[in-house]
């Protein structure tokens, strides 16, 4: 059978970066990162096996991304998820968008709009997310000149299930406590304000003049509340130009889905076990894996194996 009838399982790559925490990778301290949806990231079984996800797209196409899928990053996977432990503050950081970064680092580069779902919290978890009401484009230089952006930041207060939407231009940072679905263009573009103290190596930088080039005053953030969702619901999380971010509840009921040839679907578990049933062929998905469904799949189900929440990427 085709490959891109079945559903295509792949191996995350990790990053240990200082600020991460143990519940990625037991035993394997710091694990900042798991990117469980990168074009760098190879199949983990089947006729493929082996292979990159890049590898699938250059070979595959529309096929695997869909016919939504018309991107200037042609032969690329167009997102990437992670999930993040953050034992840790990270930087402060900011992003440029598409056009602020083919100024700054050229052509071929692209920016990055990204969204946050909150897996798990702590009491009293926090992070930054834009500016303090009534900061002035000055004042927010002065701030990242001198080192007292802290004193203008916006800092909020999460919970389990919120889902955040960070648009470039945007000065933010995880806090302590937090795990973290991401889902983001693909993108490495990242511009480091301030970094609580740590000291600056080749690989962890500050990068002043670029973030004071695309940090916005303005730029706000769109914090959104776990819906309330029956058995066999979906619910919207987030939306934008670069992709869309669902929800799947599956308390009992099958939930039948459509990719309509329209764009893939990365659907990770994020609580409870189920059953991915494409063209006769059945996968299992647990908590914190990730299966992706090719866009020339079509119809297919997921099958609750008692409840199950599940996120769904897609363009």
């Amino acid at each position: 059978m085709d490959m891109l009838k079945q559903p295509i399982q792949l191996i995350p790559e990790y990053r240990d970066y200082v600020w991460g925490g143990s519940r990625l990778r037991p035993g394997i301290v710091p694990t900042a990162e798991a990117w469980i949806v990168y074009e760098g990231d190879r199949v983990a079984g089947g006729e493929y096996a082996g292979r990159t996800l890049h590898e699938l797209v250059l070979e595959f196409g529309s096929d695997l991304l869909g016919k939504n899928s018309a991107s200037p990053q042609a032969g690329r996977f167009p997102v990437l998820v992670k999930l993040l432990d953050c034992a840790e503050w990270l930087s402060l950081q900011v992003h440029p968008d598409d056009v602020q970064a083919a100024a700054l680092e050229g052509s071929g580069f692209f920016g990055k709009t990204e969204a946050w779902h909150v897996l798990s919290s702590v009491s009293g978890s926090t992070l930054i997310a834009g500016m303090q009401a009534g900061t002035s484009a000055g004042s927010l230089a002065d701030s990242i000149r001198n080192g007292t952006i802290l004193e203008r930041v916006q800092t909020l207060s999460v919970q389990t299930g919120d889902t955040l939407l960070i648009r470039p231009g945007t000065i933010h940072a995880l806090g302590p406590g937090l795990l973290i679905y991401e889902i983001q263009q693909t993108s490495d573009l990242t511009y480091r304000v301030y970094d609580w103290g740590r000291p600056q190596t080749e690989k962890r930088k500050l990068h002043i003049e670029k973030a004071l080039a695309v940090s916005r005053p303005d730029a706000g953030v769109e914090l959104k509340p776990a819906p309330e969702l029956g058995d066999g619901e979906i619910g919207i999380l987030s939306h934008c130009q670069y992709f869309n971010l669902e929800i799947i509840s599956a308390l009992g009921k099958t939930v039948e889905l459509d990719t309509l040839g329209e764009s893939f679907h990365a659907l990770t578990a994020i609580e409870g076990h189920a059953q991915i049933l494409i063209a006769g062929q059945v996968s299992q998905i647990k908590p914190f894996e990730t299966i992706l469904v090719p866009a020339v799949c079509g119809a297919y189900r997921i099958k609750p194996l008692g409840n199950c929440r599940i996120l769904k990427a897609r363009l």
